[in-house]
C-alpha cells in the first residue's frame, strides 16, 4: 500500500489521470441512469384472479376461490396464500419462499389451476401473473358536468395522446365503466311474429361473426375471402335478420328488441373538485426517466386545456416525480453547501490550494460512485439519492485527515513531494478501518431477506461505493495534487492580501491554541486524574439514556408527525353498505369540503 501511495505521488500523470476517467466516466453515465421513485421490483407473489360475472361473493368462494387453494395448497415453494371473494371475481395471492424460482413456480402454478375442471360454466379464463411494483409517475384527472359517454370519448383520446408523447409509452384510463351492449327483447313483439327467444340467439350467434373463408387462386395471384358481419354497435346489431320471408320483406332485431349501447352497472364512480372524473394514471416503463416523463406530460396539459371543450379541466395530480426532484434538488443543494464549508473552513488553517484540492474529494467520489450504478443495476431513485445524501458528511473526511497530515509533514520536511507522501502513509491504517467500520455500520442491510431486502440493498452498494472512491482519491490522487507545485510548503504570495490572508490564519491558529492550551488540555488532565470519576459519569449519563427511553419521557417513532396541508377524512361504513348510501355519504363529506374552500 505504502509502495502504492508512493508511485502514484511521484507520477502525477497516472493520477490526473485517473482522476478524469473517473470524472468523465461519471459524468457520461448520468444522463444514461434511470429515474424512479423507488427500485424496481418483482415480487415473490403469484396473482390470481378469476371473474365470474354476476355471482354473489358466497358463490365465488364456494364454486372457485376453495378450489383453487385445494389444488395449490401444500404445493412446492409456497409460503403462503391468501384469497379474497368479492362480487363477480375471485383473488388468490400466493407467496414463495425466498430463493425460489419465480418464473418456475409460475408455469406449475398455472399448470395447476387449468388443471381444475369444475369450474363453473360461466367463470371466465384465470388471469395468472407474477405482481411487479407499478412505477407511477403521476394523475391526470379528466374532470367537468358532462354525460358519462362524453367524458369517456374524450379521456380516451387523451389517454392516446398522452401514451404517444416522446418518452412516454404507458397510460392508463382507471375509474371508467366498462362498454356495455345489451339486448331488450319484447315478448310481446316475439309473440306478435311467433318467434322465441332461442330464436333471437341463434340468429345474433350466426349473424354476427368475422371468419376467414379461405382464397381463390387465380392468374393473376390469390384472392383471400372473408365473410365479415361482426356487429360492434346498436345499428350493427339492430340489421341483424331474424326472419327472411319470400317476398323480400326481413324482420330484423330492431324490430322486436332494444339494442342499448351505453356502459354496464358498477359500483364505482370518481369525482373531482366536485365533479365527475376520470384518472389518466401514467406509468413509467424500462428505463424511461420519471422527471423527463413528468415534464412532458405537464407541457402537454398546459397546451391541451386551452383546447379543450368548454366546462372540461385537464389537472395533474398526485404527481410522484415531485418527490424524487425534491430528493434531488436537496442533494445537490447539500452537495454545494459541503463543498462551499470545506473550502472555507481548511482555508481558515491550511493554504487555499490545498483545500481546494481536498474538497474536489466530493465530487470525485460521487462521480465514481455514479459510474458504478449501471453494474450495480441501481437506477437515481429515492433510496439510492438518500444514499448520497447519508454519504455526503462522509466521503470528504478521509480528504481532509489526509490533506492536514500532508500539510503537517510538509512543513515539517520543507519538501512538498515527500511531505505528501509521508501524509498518506502514515494514516492509511486508521483511515482503512474508518471505513471499513462505515461499512460494516451499513451492510446488513444489503442482506435482508425477501423483497424489502432487495430494495434496502441499494442504500448500502450507494454507500459503499462512495467510500471507495473517496479512499482511492484520497490516498492515491490528493498526494499526487499535494506534492507538485512551485514554492516551498510554509511560502504563500508576496501580495498585500496573501501577506493580510496569511495575518488573518494566524490570529485564528492563535485563538484555537488559546482554547487548547487554556480550557482542553485541563480539562483532560483533570479528567485523566480522576479517571475513575470520568468513567462514572459516562455509565450515570448512559444508564439515564435508557431510563429516558424505558420511562417513556423520550419517545420512538418511525416518523415524526407533520402537519400536512390537507385534511384526510376518515369515513368508516359497515361492512356490506349499499354503494348508493356510501355514495351520498361521500357526497356530503365533498359539499362540506367545498363550502371551506369557498370561504
Amino acid at each position: 500500500m505504502n509502495r502504492a501511495i508512493a508511485w502514484c505521488a511521484e507520477n502525477s500523470v497516472a493520477a490526473n489521470l485517473a482522476m478524469v476517467v473517473i470524472l468523465v466516466t461519471g459524468l457520461g453515465t448520468l444522463p444514461r441512469l434511470g429515474q424512479e421513485l423507488i427500485p424496481s421490483l418483482e415480487l415473490d407473489t403469484v396473482a390470481i384472479s378469476i371473474p365470474y360475472p354476476g355471482a354473489s361473493p358466497a358463490e365465488v368462494e364456494s364454486s372457485i376461490t376453495n378450489r383453487v387453494e385445494e389444488k395449490l395448497q401444500g404445493g412446492p415453494g409456497i409460503k403462503r396464500i391468501r384469497s379474497s371473494s368479492s362480487e363477480g371475481v375471485s383473488s388468490v395471492t400466493v407467496e414463495l419462499l425466498g430463493g425460489e424460482d419465480v418464473r418456475r413456480r409460475l408455469d406449475e402454478i398455472r399448470a395447476s389451476v387449468d388443471a381444475i375442471d369444475t369450474f363453473p360454466e360461466d367463470a371466465e379464463e384465470p388471469l395468472i401473473q407474477q405482481v411487479e411494483i407499478q412505477n407511477r409517475v403521476l394523475n391526470l384527472a379528466v374532470s367537468g358536468s358532462v354525460d358519462d359517454w362524453t367524458l369517456t370519448r374524450l379521456a380516451q383520446r387523451l389517454r392516446d395522446d398522452i401514451a404517444s408523447l416522446p418518452g412516454v409509452s404507458d397510460a392508463r384510463l382507471q375509474m371508467a365503466q366498462p362498454y356495455e351492449l345489451s339486448i331488450e327483447v319484447s315478448e310481446s313483439d316475439l309473440d306478435r311474429h311467433g318467434l322465441r327467444f332461442d330464436d333471437v340467439v341463434r340468429a345474433v350467434r350466426r349473424s354476427s361473426l368475422d371468419l376467414p373463408g379461405g382464397g381463390v387462386k387465380t392468374d393473376t395471384g390469390e384472392i383471400l375471402l372473408r365473410a365479415k358481419g361482426q356487429a360492434y354497435d346498436r345499428a350493427g346489431f339492430e340489421r341483424i335478420a331474424l326472419v327472411s320471408r319470400s317476398d323480400g320483406t326481413r324482420l330484423s332485431l330492431g324490430d322486436v328488441a332494444t339494442v342499448v349501447d351505453g356502459f354496464a352497472e358498477a359500483d364505482q364512480q370518481a369525482r373531482f373538485d366536485g365533479e365527475p372524473a376520470l384518472l389518466i394514471q401514467v406509468y413509467r416503463q424500462g428505463d424511461q426517466k420519471s422527471l423527463a416523463i413528468s415534464r412532458v406530460v405537464r407541457e402537454y396539459v398546459a397546451e391541451r386545456q386551452a383546447s379543450l371543450p368548454e366546462g372540461i379541466a385537464l389537472t395533474v395530480w398526485q404527481d410522484d416525480s415531485r418527490v424524487l426532484g425534491d430528493r434531488l434538488d436537496t442533494m445537490m443543494r447539500n452537495g454545494r453547501g459541503g463543498f462551499l464549508l470545506v473550502v472555507i473552513i481548511l482555508s481558515l488553517f491550511l493554504r487555499l490550494r490545498l483545500a481546494l484540492w481536498v474538497s474536489l474529494g466530493i465530487p470525485i467520489s460521487f462521480l465514481g460512485a455514479v459510474a458504478l450504478l449501471p453494474m450495480l443495476d441501481i437506477s437515481i431513485n429515492f433510496i439510492s439519492l438518500l444514499g448520497f445524501i447519508i454519504v455526503l458528511g462522509i466521503v470528504v473526511d478521509d480528504a481532509i485527515v489526509v490533506g492536514e497530515n500532508a500539510h503537517v509533514e510538509q512543513t515539517r520536511t520543507q519538501t512538498k513531494l515527500r511531505g505528501a507522501i509521508l501524509g498518506a502513509q502514515t494514516i492509511v491504517v486508521p483511515v482503512a478501518f474508518g471505513v471499513l467500520t462505515t461499512i460494516a455500520a451499513f451492510m446488513p442491510l444489503a442482506v435482508l431477506p425477501g423483497p424489502m431486502g432487495r430494495m434496502t440493498r441499494v442504500l448500502p452498494m450507494v454507500v459503499v461505493a462512495c467510500l471507495v472512491f473517496s479512499v482511492i482519491e484520497a490516498m492515491f490522487i490528493l498526494p499526487a495534487h499535494l506534492g507538485h507545485g512551485r514554492g516551498r510548503p510554509d511560502e504563500g504570495g508576496s501580495n498585500r492580501v496573501s501577506r493580510g490572508w496569511r495575518a488573518f490564519q494566524a490570529r485564528i491558529a492563535a485563538g484555537l491554541q488559546y482554547v487548547i492550551d487554556s480550557l482542553y488540555l485541563p480539562l483532560l488532565r483533570k479528567a485523566l486524574e480522576w479517571r475513575h470519576t470520568t468513567v462514572s459519569i459516562a455509565l450515570a449519563l448512559l444508564i439515564m439514556t435508557f431510563g429516558l427511553f424505558g420511562g417513556g419521557w423520550l419517545k420512538f417513532v418511525f416518523q415524526t408527525p407533520v402537519e400536512a396541508d390537507f385534511i384526510v377524512a376518515d369515513l368508516t361504513l359497515a361492512s356490506g353498505t349499499p354503494f348508493h348510501v356510501t355514495a351520498r355519504a361521500i357526497e356530503r363529506l365533498e359539499a362540506a369540503a367545498l363550502a371551506v374552500e369557498e370561504s
